[in-house]
């Protein structure tokens, strides 16, 4: 609604109505603020005063089916799509059930950060990734170059086909690929006056990529550009990019968060402000990034996340922390065991002390909360490894096509096992070139480690790469 337009004095009741239940909403979220991580992922902004007032006493989330909302009258109306009252409306808008959900990611993400954080989640992690790149691409140009951005190439194949198909190719803009995420003076030849952002995945799906976040997010920084970071493999129980001055989060909530493999979903989460040079008309661009994606770009893509959706990543994430501490544990112990299986030509893994990037790694990625004993967080590495099999790509097949209890599949962050050849699956699409530059070989296969007991996955790998 333009400043212009004159409000009737029955549409301002309910506005002035509004703020009684924003102010509670600030005060719930104050008081969860000095909560730890634990009891914020298990409750978020659901209070106890909230379930008995208005949802009779349920104490889990309630879940919202309905496509729309009722009005009283034509005043109430006239104020929900036009965002000034809190309203839901319409479920591609807003919904109750995603609120609560993306209360309690921007409070995980923010968590010990110093920082104002607030989060819009969407139907899919690419969702989420397309509408945190897509309104920094806008046309407003300086100088000869072209409007480009710059990425680690040592992404998800997905992300590669949205940035080098769906925006460089058909958009006409471009993307700048570096190799070597960790060297920052590859980073500073990239960058230019038309460079709207960088992007990096930390770590990386699936070789296991680090970069110095500090280094890069003073950088963007220095341009006046935000870094948008892919962290799903380390959610914020292990990393909080924020933390480390950058701007944007997001997440394949469908992965890590929901372990049980039962949604799909993304999140965006930004910080207040983004550091961006762009001169965008709408103050909240910049002021409060995530909630202009979910209330003007989000609405008109129409990428919203189901409720059902919402309710079942919002119960796997009460464990969150917990979970992520036990996978990255037994993925320590598979990593060890295949680092010495004769048939194994190299694992990646970023908790190995020989991976090339094991100190980078060490200096971000620690158990949110935990204590070593001299009162410092215990460095855990998450779920994620690859390993590349010896010998020609057939090899790696076999091996594959061997596992018994490790499921077959492209997924991951599953509390199961899941194992997949990204040359042929998820990468696929990304062309021999773009993976040989991204150091995905076809010998290599990616493992999600899960909950199982390490010792029955290490007998399964151990048959599997025995019987070449």
């Amino acid at each position: 609604m333009s400043t212009e337009q004159k409000l009737k004095p029955s549409v301002e009741k309910y506005i002035l109505e509004s703020r009684k239940l924003l102010a509670e909403q600030e005060q719930i979220k104050s008081r969860m603020k000095n909560m730890k991580f634990d009891t914020i992922a298990v409750h978020g902004l659901y209070s106890v005063e909230e379930a008995i007032s208005r949802n009779q006493g349920a104490v889990i989330e309630p879940l919202f089916l309905a496509s729309s909302q009722g009005y009283r009258d034509a005043d109430e109306l006239e104020a929900a799509p036009a965002y000034l009252i809190p309203s839901w409306a319409y479920t591609r808008i807003a919904n109750p059930t995603t609120f609560y959900l993306e209360q309690v990611l921007a409070l995980l993400e923010g968590y010990k950060t110093g920082r104002e954080t607030s989060c819009a989640v969407t139907s899919s992690g690419l969702a989420a990734i397309m509408l945190a790149t897509s309104p920094l691409l806008a046309k407003q140009k300086t100088g000869p170059e072209p409007i480009n951005f710059v990425s680690s190439i040592q992404i998800y194949g997905g992300t590669y086909q949205l940035f080098s198909v769906r925006i460089a190719q058909e958009r006409g803009l471009e993307v700048r690929w570096i190799q070597h995420p960790e060297d920052l003076e590859e980073w500073k030849a990239k960058i230019d006056e038309n460079t709207r952002f960088l992007y990096v995945e930390a770590p990386s799906n699936p070789q296991q990529s680090f970069c110095d976040l500090k280094a890069l997010s003073d950088l963007a920084q220095a341009w006046e550009i935000p870094l948008i970071v892919d962290a799903t493999c380390a959610t914020p129980a292990l990393l909080r990019p924020i933390s480390y001055g950058a701007d944007i989060v997001v997440h394949s909530v469908t992965k890590s968060m929901t372990a049980s493999g039962l949604a799909i979903g993304g999140a965006i989460i930004s910080r207040r402000p983004i550091t961006t040079k762009l001169n965008h008309p709408d103050p909240k661009f910049k002021e409060n990034f995530a909630e202009y994606v979910k209330n003007w770009p989000g609405r008109d893509y129409g990428a919203a996340l189901s409720p059902f959706n919402a309710l079942m990543a919002l119960n796997d994430l009460r464990t969150l922390r917990m979970r992520l501490d036990v996978l990255s544990q037994n993925c320590l112990k598979v990593a060890e065991f295949l680092e010495k299986h004769p048939r194994v030509n190299r694992v990646d893994y970023l908790g190995l002390p020989a991976h090339r990037l094991h100190s980078l790694a060490k200096k971000y990625l620690k158990l949110v909360d935990s204590d070593d004993g001299s009162g410092q967080e215990v460095n855990r590495y998450g779920h994620l490894l690859s390993f590349r099999v010896d010998g020609p790509p057939e090899n790696a097949r076999k091996v594959f096509d061997r596992f018994r209890i490790i499921f077959r599949a492209t997924d991951l962050g599953r509390i199961k096992s899941l194992a997949t050849i990204p040359a042929i699956s998820t990468h696929q699409q990304q062309g021999e070139e773009a993976r040989r530059m991204a150091d995905i070989p076809p010998q290599l296969i990616r493992l999600c480690v899960g909950a199982e007991n390490p010792a029955d996955l290490i007998d399964d790998l151990n048959q599997a790469l025995n019987s070449l």
